[in-house]
């Protein structure tokens, strides 16, 4: 079995960040802002998270980390729904704390100031396969309580294809699943297909206006097939609990730059002190070759990647 290496590294523009490897899979996380995942793949090949090298200020060069507004950056990142701004916008950009775990890490930024919130990331990789587990933890540190969800969002790099399953279980004469859908989201954009079995997502730089769909994920996972490998992240959907947006667990963005696969907790009024978490586990598979064009074979070909 692999031993999981843990050191601090100078991440490319990112400047200081921890990675963490099993020596065939690896996971960047930034520390001088944050919390931030801006790495998960195989060593030595593509990120399959994007990254926005360019971001740049108003004299066309990379502007330095920090400032009082929210940026993207990239990677995977924790927020909490319903989406307001600013207070979902709270900027990410102080130095993050960190500790070591057995076989991964827990970073810890500053309290959210005027959010009254405390935000915390583990981060824990099998020696044996790389898998990946992210507990995201929100703590309410203010005086009265906040209904919200907390909300993991990774943002996946471009050209690649989100693989959502539909719900399936049967109801008779009720309805079986939800499809929240954004004002700006078009029901016949090119882009997604509305399978019976999947819902697919493609990211296409040549996009003029972003797009997002919401559902009831009750298998609790989604993929993205990008660069011959596949990236799945499961969670768990709570039959019994209420989700924002409509009452979705999982939702796709994509814009001409990234697509984001986001998956959200519980939603719930969260009382002074009271912490939440929100459990991913993540996957990455090498040398994939699945048949997006037929969602029949697709389903046969998904068996070997997720636990169903």
């Amino acid at each position: 079995m692999a031993v999981i290496s843990i050191k601090t590294i100078q991440f490319g523009q990112w400047g200081n960040a921890i990675q963490i490897s099993n020596g065939v899979v690896e996971a960047v996380a930034s520390v001088d802002f944050g919390p931030r995942i801006l790495r998960y793949g195989f060593v030595g090949r593509e990120n399959m998270f994007f990254e926005d090298k360019e971001h740049k200020d108003d004299d066309d060069v990379f502007a330095p980390i920090g400032g009082d507004v929210w940026n993207i950056y990239g990677g995977h990142r924790l927020w909490t729904s319903p989406e307001v701004v600013p207070r979902t916008t709270y900027p990410d950009n102080q130095k993050v704390s960190w500790k070591q775990i057995e076989n991964g890490i827990v970073l810890t930024p500053e309290p959210e100031k005027w959010n009254n919130l405390q935000k915390e990331i583990e981060i824990s990789m099998s020696p044996a396969n790389g898998e990946i587990t992210v507990i995201h933890r929100v703590t309410n540190v203010g005086a009265w309580p906040i209904e919200f969800s907390p909300w993991a969002l990774s943002v996946m790099a471009a050209g690649g294809t989100a693989i959502v399953p539909q719900a399936k279980r049967q109801t008779g004469f009720l309805a079986n699943r939800i499809l929240s859908l954004w004002a700006y989201s078009k029901m016949n954009d090119e882009r997604v297909y509305w399978g019976d079995k999947f819902i697919l997502l493609k990211q296409q730089a040549a996009a003029t206006s972003p797009f997002k769909f919401g559902t009831n994920n009750e298998d609790g996972w989604a993929a993205y097939y990008n660069y011959g490998q596949l990236f799945v992240k499961t969670y768990i959907h709570d039959m019994q609990a209420s989700y924002p947006d409509y009452g979705v667990s999982f939702e796709a963005y994509t814009n001409s730059f990234f697509l984001e696969l986001e998956t959200l907790g519980q939603l719930k009024l969260v009382e002074p002190n009271e912490m939440v978490s929100h459990h991913e586990k993540w996957n990455l598979f090498e040398n994939v070759d699945i048949t997006i064009s037929n969602e029949d074979v697709l389903d046969s070909e998904m068996n070997a990647f997720i636990k169903r």
